[in-house]
């Protein structure tokens, strides 16, 4: 690991730690959504806001009630640790290909370090009834504590912190108690039995519901303080919890080791969309939460709030995607393996979303007390959605059974049975109406995603009937798919040869830019051009990607939405696609200067502040980076092997030279 030293100068720009809001341009009290940073231990995760503050953890899962939610409520707890009276850092980044984030403070008469992680350790389970853990075992686990260390490089500085957790969503305050560790250790307790241990070399008092210590820093000083929870001791001194960091930091190296990254300019934003694919994974059971948060508002102080902490079925096809390009066949593995998991306890029948443990009820409920991120109403928690028919379901699995089939090269028995309960499932409903990929809460109508996802669940299984030698299954479901086919493209396509969101509208619909990454169609096929061509000039704003106008769609909701960036990233893979290169190359520039100081992203990007919208960090978006990105390079690297050869073929042959 880099010395301190050496690293006190970090590459980002400063962020800011408060917020110009709407049109009166009132100051919000909550920092940008992009100005987080996100920490894992593949089973909690946390937001630490550029002001030192963490202001978003669950326990014991990042699915479970927050124990800090202060970006949901300035109320419902934090956890500062940085110097007093500073606010903005100087510069904040992640140590490299970790997920140990670094913050630099300039403290007028000193500079300090901050390191901050949720620490990885060796595995130490020895009874499987003991643990959460579904999936093979691995070398490593979550430790279930909080790290923050601090340095002094230059001069002096005074540090401080205040922990003050929240139970329950913001609910319940803290109790804190003493153990035998003097100044030194306190826990605090819910009414639920969970219990924070608070450890620190910091001396500290409780004031109520909160711990709090401050210290003299002067060069060379180091300090530590952990939060945790769970059997697992924690760190007794600085050199104690500096060896775990290194551990964690390592650990996290040693596994981006293992992915297959291009030598290109833009390989940092696919190792750190890795990451955070990984640190949204649920190691447990192998499951990928959407995102880390819940009601992170798609619409300033709109209702389009929604919680995303569960696993949606539908990003599995993306999720595998993604994973086997880079080449993490485990955690691509480990997905299907979740999925599978699913299909056969619920009998065939999936629902469209689970929680990462594999709670099936999801029932959504609104949280009255919590004033939401910059007044954003209503906050909700669990997600009605898991109630909804989306028809698109059955397709996803049967291409991630496909994908998975290749990647492995063997179809195993359980597998078949259950990508043939999928395929019985799509011809059985493929006619319905459903809600959609996007989850609308108005009436069900024939969208043609949907339609296009049970062609793939026919398409895919009559494949894979053949790999089984089952051909008379393979040709009716092949008959099947060719019925769908020619369904879609008599009652979809407009007047003008352009593919439209259902069979009873004109209006576009950003999903149909998957048309030509699934292959319903060859890419120069002129209605797969006109339709991803016409989603470029028509479906836009500044460039980036509506996932359809609201005016045209009956979604159940009020009020505007950001441009989508998934659907962006989409669209330079359909670009790509269709041969129009060097538009799908600026695109993916652009979306790509909109990241964040840390290079992630949530759902939405307004265009015109680029201001982030939406639950963060997303994994839909970052799965969808992956595959533009990659799209851009190999059209790149394959330009650049035609004109090599080009070069190689008029350079005259010279006796003698080599």
């Amino acid at each position: 690991m880099p010395d301190w030293e050496c690293d006190a100068v970090a590459r980002d720009a400063q962020p800011s730690e408060f917020e110009v809001t709407g049109n009166s341009g009132e100051f919000s009290a909550y920092p940008p959504i992009a100005d987080y940073g996100f920490l894992s231990d593949c089973e909690v995760a946390a937001l630490a806001a550029p002001s030192g503050a963490i202001e978003w953890m669950c326990l014991p899962r990042m699915d479970c009630p927050s124990i800090f939610g202060a970006i949901l409520d300035r109320r419902a707890g934090s956890f500062r640790f940085g110097p007093e009276n500073v606010e903005v850092p100087a510069a904040r980044r992640y140590l490299p290909g970790t997920m140990v984030l670094e913050t630099s403070w300039d403290c007028g008469e000193g500079w300090i370090i901050v390191r901050d992680c949720l620490v990885m350790g060796p595995w130490r389970h020895e009874h499987p009834e003991r643990t959460m853990h579904i999936r093979p075992p691995t070398d490593y686990d979550a430790e279930h504590t909080l790290l923050r260390t601090v340095r002094c490089v230059q001069g002096a500085a005074q540090l401080a912190f205040d922990c003050e957790p929240v139970f329950g969503y913001g609910m319940q305050r803290a109790r804190w108690s003493r153990p035998d560790s003097g100044y030194h250790q306190a826990v605090a307790r819910d009414d639920h039995g969970l219990a924070l241990t608070l450890t620190s070399d910091i001396r500290f008092g409780l004031e109520g519901p909160s711990a709090r210590g401050r210290t003299l820093l002067r060069e060379g000083d180091t300090r530590f303080c952990a939060l945790s929870w769970g059997s697992r001791t924690p760190p007794e001194s600085y050199e104690d919890a500096y060896r775990r960091l290194v551990w964690t930091a390592h650990h996290w190296q040693h596994w981006l080791a293992r992915g297959n990254f291009p030598d290109h300019r833009w390989r940092s934003y696919l190792t750190r969309s890795a990451l955070t694919l990984k640190g949204l994974t649920f190691a447990p059971t192998g499951a990928i939460a959407a995102a880390a948060t819940t009601s992170l508002p798609e619409t300033p102080r709109g209702e389009r709030n929604w919680d995303y902490r569960y696993s949606w079925i539908r990003d599995a096809t993306f999720a595998l995607w993604g994973l086997y390009t880079l080449g993490f066949d485990w955690e691509a593995n480990d997905y299907f393996a979740f999925i599978a998991d699913m299909a056969e306890r619920d009998g065939g029948n999936l629902q469209i979303v689970y929680g990462i443990d594999g709670t099936a009820d999801l029932t959504e409920r609104v949280l009255d007390h919590l004033q939401g991120y910059q007044d954003a109403r209503p906050v909700r928690i669990g997600n009605a959605a898991y109630k909804q028919q989306q028809n698109d379901v059955w397709g996803t699995v049967l291409e991630s059974v496909y994908l998975h089939t290749k990647s492995r090269d063997r179809l195993d028995r359980r597998t078949w049975d259950v990508a043939r309960q999928q395929v019985e499932h799509a011809l059985e409903h493929w006619r319905e109406p459903d809600h959609g990929i996007w989850e609308i809460r108005g009436e069900p109508k024939h969208f043609t995603s949907s339609k296009v996802m049970c062609w793939v669940a026919a398409d895919r299984g009559a494949r894979l009937a053949r790999l089984r030698d089952e051909h008379d299954t393979a040709r009716m479901w092949q008959k099947a798919a060719d019925e769908i086919h020619a369904d879609i493209c008599a009652n979809a396509v407009d007047e003008r040869g352009v593919f439209c969101q259902h069979y009873e509208t004109a209006a576009l619909d950003a999903s149909l830019l998957l048309m030509p990454l699934l292959r319903f169609l060859p890419p120069d096929d002129p209605r797969i051009r006109a339709t991803v061509l016409a989603i470029a000039d028509e479906l836009t704003q500044d460039g980036l990607v509506l996932r359809y106008r609201v005016t045209e769609t009956d979604d159940g909701l009020s009020g505007e939405e950001g441009t989508f960036t998934i659907c962006t990233f989409w669209l330079v893979s359909a670009l790509a696609e269709i041969g129009e290169h060097r538009r799908a190359r600026d695109l993916c520039e652009k979306i790509l200067s909109y990241a964040s100081p840390l290079l992630l992203y949530a759902e939405e990007i307004d265009p015109r502040s680029g201001r982030h919208m939406g639950n963060f960090p997303q994994a839909f978006t970052h799965l969808a980076l992956i595959n533009a990105v990659m799209h851009v390079i190999r059209d790149e690297q394959a330009t650049r092997r035609r004109m090599l050869a080009g070069e190689a073929a008029v350079i005259p042959w010279t006796p003698g030279v080599a």
